[in-house]
């Protein structure tokens, strides 16, 4: 019997702030819209399957409203994480994809969630200016080795510095990366790296 492909869907809810992860199958998520909530029962992730494209309405911690978000059926069912951010703080807000990425990524957000509420009275231009500055240097190091590189061929490539994270853009394409910058496990990341490769659209 071929085993059912599955995918692991997470948030954390902006009421209680525990984190909410939940696995449903391909067939599931086809069959009719899913909502999955959170126990203590304010929040819920809602996703709809719509043809070629997926729609996901998705409770944000950062800015305490909903945020709708979509993306192809294809990326959704096939690629190992897909990461969805808050424009507003541009932070994670969800996670779907393979089970072990998902539940790393949930990680290194619930990291991130704690380092926000620890140094609220506190904030700089971003969550750790340490770990940003170490991101920085190393993806410096990188671009000086002729390492970064998008996926359509070019070499071409644009910069954007977040709170939380750093984006890629290839200036050919247009296909963005986005680079965590939050915890000391994003440094760990990016040290062993040699190379950095945008991935197409």
């Amino acid at each position: 019997m071929v085993e059912e492909s599955k995918r692991t869907l997470a948030y954390i809810c902006p009421s209680c702030r525990q984190a909410v992860i939940a696995e449903r199958s391909v067939f599931q998520l086809a069959a009719s819209a899913n909502a999955i909530p959170c126990p203590c029962g304010k929040s819920a992730l809602r996703v709809e399957m719509m043809g070629d494209r997926v729609k996901l309405t998705v409770p944000c911690l950062f800015c305490e409203s909903d945020h709708t978000v979509a993306c192809s059926s294809k990326a959704f069912l096939h690629e190992k994480t897909l990461a969805f951010a808050c424009a507003a703080s541009g932070l994670d807000c969800c996670y779907a994809g393979e089970e072990a990425p998902v539940f790393a990524a949930m990680k290194r957000l619930e990291e991130a969630v704690d380092k926000l509420e620890r140094d609220a009275g506190e904030k700089g231009a971003f969550l750790d200016e340490l770990v940003m500055h170490e991101v920085l240097s190393e993806l410096k190091e990188i671009a000086q080795r002729d390492g970064i590189s998008c996926a359509c061929g070019s070499r071409k490539w644009k910069l954007q510095v977040n709170y939380s994270s750093i984006d890629l853009f290839c200036a050919d394409c247009g296909a963005a990366m986005r680079i965590p910058a939050a915890t000391a496990s994003d440094i760990d990341d990016i040290c062993c790296r040699n190379t950095m490769v945008i991935h197409g659209k």
